[in-house]
């Protein structure tokens, strides 16, 4: 009888091996496909979670546009309660108190905090500023000490008009809020004189 040769030996063992491997191989992948959930219940799992997704996406939406009507009300309310005045009505009530029809009471002789919009009627197109001195600043678009492009146009006689709103009475509590609000919700920005929409202070 012939002795097993080394190399009978080598490959026995190789072959033992890799049968081993191979059981052991196949218990782990009978033991995965037995455990791990069908696919068809991994496709409802992300069925029901991107109906979630899209759930609070509308959501979201919703409540953001609820938000900006209500934002787009106060700010037309604000807006029409304000005194609207010319730039010559308003260089002539600057030292007085006026009081307008229905109107917010604003004694132009005391500065105080606020918003300020022009509107050139001649080309339709805003300029919204603030200051805490907003008679000041206003009196200053005039007087060329503003906004060039507003003064260029009221000195070539175009038809401006001027509202103001005080901070105190607004709801807001900051000017830059106020400010970035009514540059956005008139346009000043992509169709007016403004260079910017607003401080983000």
């Amino acid at each position: 009888m012939n002795n097993p040769t080394i190399n009978d030996i080598e490959t026995s063992s190789f072959e033992d091996l890799l049968e081993l491997i191979y059981k052991d191989l196949n218990t782990i992948f009978s033991f995965a496909i037995e455990n791990i959930p069908s696919f068809s219940l991994i496709i409802n799992i992300l069925i029901i979670l991107f109906g979630l997704f899209v759930v609070y996406l509308i959501v979201k939406y919703t409540i953001i546009c609820i938000r900006r009507i209500k934002r787009k009300k106060m700010l037309n309310e604000l807006a029409n309660g304000a005194l609207e005045m010319s730039p010559e009505e308003f260089k002539a009530l600057r030292s007085s108190s006026f009081l307008g029809r229905e109107k917010k009471h604003y004694p132009l002789s005391q500065d105080f905090a606020g918003v300020y919009i022009l509107f050139n009627k001649t080309k339709n197109m805003y300029y919204v500023g603030q200051s805490k001195k907003v008679i000041s600043r206003v009196n200053d678009h005039f007087r060329g000490k503003g906004n060039g492009d507003v003064y260029a146009d009221y000195v070539y006689n175009n038809e401006f008009t001027i509202k103001i709103i005080s901070l105190e009475s607004s709801g807001y509590n900051s000017l830059d809020t106020l400010e970035r609000h009514m540059i956005s919700h008139y346009k000043a920005f992509s169709k007016g004189y403004n260079k910017t929409r607003g401080n983000r202070g």
